[in-house]
Formats: C-alpha cells, sequence, structure tokens
C-alpha cells in the first residue's frame, strides 16, 4: 500500500471497541439477541451482484450471522482491533477473510481512497459510522460524494439514551421523517435527553429500517439500517405495522 493511504493502527483500549466490548458482547450476549436478529434480517434482504465485499470496522463479527461471510468470494475486513481481527478470523465462514491496513475514516478523502483501493467491491459499514465523527462535514455528504456509484450498506447508531423504549421491536419506515417522529415510535409519550451521533437518514430517501439495542446497563442506542446499490436505489426491506407508537417529545 503506498505510504499515502491513511492507514489503520492498532487500538486494543477504545470504549467503543477493544477490550472493554469484548467483555460487553460475552455479559450481554441475551440482551443483545434481539438486535443481532434485527442485524441478521438487515443482512438477510440485503442481496447484491458483487462477488467482494469489504467490511469496515466488523469488530469480531458478533453481529454478523454465521455464515454470512460465506456470502461473497472474498472479503476484506479493515479492523483496527488485533484481538477482534484474531476472532473475526476463527469463525467458520471466513475462509476467504483477510484484512488490509486502510483506515478510510480518518480523512476526508478515506472513502475515495476505499472506493479506488476495492474498485469490484461492495461495503458494508459495520455499526462504525455512528461511532467516529466525521473527519469533515458528515457522513452522509461524504457517502454521496465518492461512493455514489457503489454498492453499500451500513447500519450505525443514531442516538443514544438512558431512557428504556417502550417499542423494542424493529421498524422500517418507508419514506424520510423527523427524527423526532421517528423517536416516538419507540419512546412513545416520553420526552427524551438523547446524544445525537449526527448520522440519522444517513443514506437518503429510504427506506430506512430502526431497532434499539440495549447496549449496557440503562443505556439504549437507537440503530438505522440503510442500504445503497449502484443504481441510487435502496432496498426494501419489510413495511412499517399500521399500528406504530404513539407520539413523544425529544429535547
Amino acid at each position: 500500500m503506498p505510504a499515502s493511504f491513511p492507514r489503520l493502527r492498532d487500538h486494543l483500549l477504545d470504549p467503543s471497541g477493544g477490550l472493554v466490548y469484548h467483555l460487553r458482547a460475552r455479559l450481554q450476549r441475551g440482551r443483545w439477541a434481539a438486535f443481532h436478529a434485527a442485524v441478521a434480517s438487515w443482512l438477510d434482504t440485503w442481496q447484491v451482484v458483487e462477488q467482494e465485499l469489504v467490511i469496515v470496522g466488523p469488530n469480531a463479527g458478533y453481529a454478523l450471522p454465521d455464515g454470512f461471510l460465506g456470502r461473497f468470494d472474498g472479503i476484506f475486513a479493515l479492523e483496527p482491533d488485533p484481538l477482534a481481527r484474531r476472532l473475526l478470523a476463527r469463525r467458520r465462514d471466513a475462509t476467504t477473510l483477510r484484512f488490509d491496513r486502510l483506515d478510510c475514516l480518518r480523512t476526508p478523502d478515506g472513502l475515495a481512497w476505499l472506493a479506488a483501493r476495492f474498485p469490484h467491491a461492495a461495503f458494508l459499514f459495520s455499526n462504525v459510522l455512528g461511532q467516529i465523527s466525521a473527519p469533515a462535514g458528515d457522513w452522509s455528504t461524504l457517502l454521496r460524494h465518492h461512493l455514489a456509484g457503489r454498492t453499500w450498506a451500513s447500519y450505525h447508531d443514531v442516538i443514544s439514551t438512558l431512557a428504556t423504549p417502550g417499542c423494542r421491536d424493529a421498524l422500517t419506515i418507508m419514506e424520510a421523517e423527523s427524527l423526532e417522529t421517528t423517536l416516538a415510535r419507540f419512546w412513545p409519550g416520553q420526552a427524551l435527553t438523547v446524544t445525537d451521533h449526527a448520522t440519522f437518514h444517513l443514506g437518503g430517501t429510504g427506506p430506512f429500517a430502526y431497532a434499539p439495542w440495549p447496549i449496557a446497563g440503562a443505556r439504549w442506542h437507537l440503530v438505522e439500517w440503510v442500504a445503497h446499490r449502484a443504481q441510487d436505489q435502496a432496498q426494501v426491506l419489510t413495511r412499517l405495522p399500521d399500528d406504530a407508537c404513539p407520539s413523544a417529545t425529544l429535547r
């Protein structure tokens, strides 16, 4: 790899990954089961023509369903955690897995480097864009600018809060709506104090899928899924039930 490429550095003590995250993943396995089932459903629906996949930030693949890596002829992972890399490589479906040292999230042109280095691949951002601030502007702008003609998908944190959601089922919303309206579907009638991760409607016009994630203790995240094909068409998932939750107030 040329020296001009932004290179991944090893991180083992990052609270959003590393040793802390590995411990959480083991202790919270039961509480995370519904969220992992939602991710499995999203990935099962995401059918792409590309036979090569690059996964950005997969950690050890805790949320990736068994067999998912085997869908592709070639898999590259961009992962800074050395322990996660070792665990990911031990999966039964990781027979074609390779690791790359490109850091595509640290510099404003990182996604351009990603597109150039893997010209025939689809890209999966594995719950990473809501945990890392965009190096310039916002992730939506960078994705539109650098990956407009490519197939990619992302699931990512939209908000985090200490309020327990009243509706915990995964939902899909077919058209764009306000953040307040979306949160009201999961926290009906509740006034919320949230941390905004600046990733809402990351993919554009929809559909948008969501699932609550009880990450640790009393803290909940709302995770969004979006998919973008090279033809600028989002994947259609399941329709939102008619009995959606009533409204809430965001503050």
